[in-house]
């Protein structure tokens, strides 16, 4: 079965009862047992519920995965994972990555003895140099957040392999339509599905995907125990905007490619991210593991103060100045103060993550007045 028509039948069949197309939203939170124990497949639904099975399902369909969970948010999915270290464990992640990604690692779970190294994940001889043998997870976005960074992942993957290191894998910002890690050697998929795998910006949600089972069974151990569950509603919704991610991923690439065009060449742009560009520095890894080059754009404005890039950036009347990424809707973000504030800045300037960098989630409007917004903002 192929991507599209997983996307929309995947982990969905018609209601037994009525005959319903679509998946119902089953808003319970108990089920009737015949006697103790014996029930069918549901008992209460921090752990289960058929709405959120029915996602679940159609995620792991689409990442080519066997299990697939549903969490409240990416960071909960986040957490679920970092609950398989112990104190004395190290993990190997990015130094360019989403800043709650940071905030976890560095404000949480590092005061429980948990050591976390921070490298280039495009740079191999970086990433295998710094495992230990204390490490026991390599944390891995790509493209990465903000700067756009492509890490090899089934270069990694065969790393990890070597020194039997858990590896996973942050999708988000590709989604699984343009890139499918667990096929490169990835040993579960994170994605923060508020994001693309939604796309309308009206759920928050994470998810991790995976094949191995008793690994899928630890991880539900603290799915359900903690309790970082998503509402069938969410699921619901989660659900529907999984029906035409091929066609908004479609739609997202190629307006993004037009605006970075534009953007590339503009006097008010000093430097422009975005890996589909031949001299971007992970232009061939992009082409190798991705089937386009997504959505994501981020440029550094010319000679633009912390003033000047607030101006800029509150100017827009088609672009949305705000957090999160990948609705139908464009939004422009400031990682410095926004999405990586929690980054100390001089860890944030040394990748590249300066008060005068913009990141734009390109969506799907009509790409003319995206570039007509553009213009408009940033002038000649």
């Amino acid at each position: 079965m192929k991507f599209a028509t997983k996307a929309i039948h995947a982990g969905q069949h018609a209601d037994p009862t009525t005959g319903a197309v679509m998946t119902p939203i089953y808003q319970t939170s108990t089920y009737k047992q015949a006697s103790p124990g014996e029930h069918k497949g549901y008992e209460y639904s921090r752990g289960t519920n058929p709405t959120r099975k029915a996602l679940e399902d159609c995620l792991a369909a689409l990442e080519n995965g066997k299990f697939g969970l549903a969490f409240s948010s990416g960071m909960a999915a986040t957490d679920t994972v970092l609950r398989l270290l112990k104190p004395g464990d190290e993990v190997l992640t990015g130094d360019d990555l989403y800043g709650g990604s940071y905030r976890i690692f560095t404000k949480v779970y590092a005061q429980y003895g948990i050591k976390f190294v921070f490298v280039d994940t495009s740079d191999l001889e970086a990433v295998e140099s710094a495992v230990t043998d204390k490490t026991k997870l390599i944390w891995v976005e790509t493209p990465t957040n903000p700067t756009l960074k492509l890490a090899d992942i089934e270069a990694i993957g065969k790393i990890a392999k070597k020194y039997a290191v858990l590896y996973v894998v942050d999708n988000t910002f590709a989604s699984p339509y343009l890139q499918n890690p667990l096929d490169l050697g990835a040993d579960m998929v994170m994605h923060s599905a508020t994001k693309y795998l939604n796309g309308h910006s009206d759920v928050v949600m994470g998810a991790l995907i995976l094949n191995d089972e008793a690994l899928y069974k630890q991880l539900w151990f603290f799915y359900n125990a903690v309790g970082g569950t998503p509402g069938p509603q969410d699921a619901f919704l989660a659900l529907r905007g999984l029906k035409t991610l091929h066609v908004r991923m479609k739609a997202h690439c190629e307006n993004a490619r037009q605006i970075a065009e534009f953007l590339k060449t503009h006097p008010k742009i000093e430097k422009i991210y975005w890996p589909g560009f031949a001299d971007h520095p992970g232009h061939d890894v992009a082409k190798k593991q991705m089937r386009d080059f997504g959505g994501m754009i981020s440029v550094v404005l010319k000679d633009a103060d912390l003033k000047e890039t607030f101006r800029i950036a509150s100017r827009f009347q088609v672009f949305t100045l705000a957090e999160s990424l990948g609705g139908v809707e464009s939004l422009i973000n400031h990682p410095a103060t926004m999405t990586h504030g929690s980054i100390p800045k001089e860890a944030r300037e040394r990748v590249g993550v300066v008060d005068n960098l913009l990141r734009i989630s390109v969506g799907i409007e009509d790409v003319d007045d995206l570039i007509e917004d553009l213009n408009q903002v940033l002038g000649d």
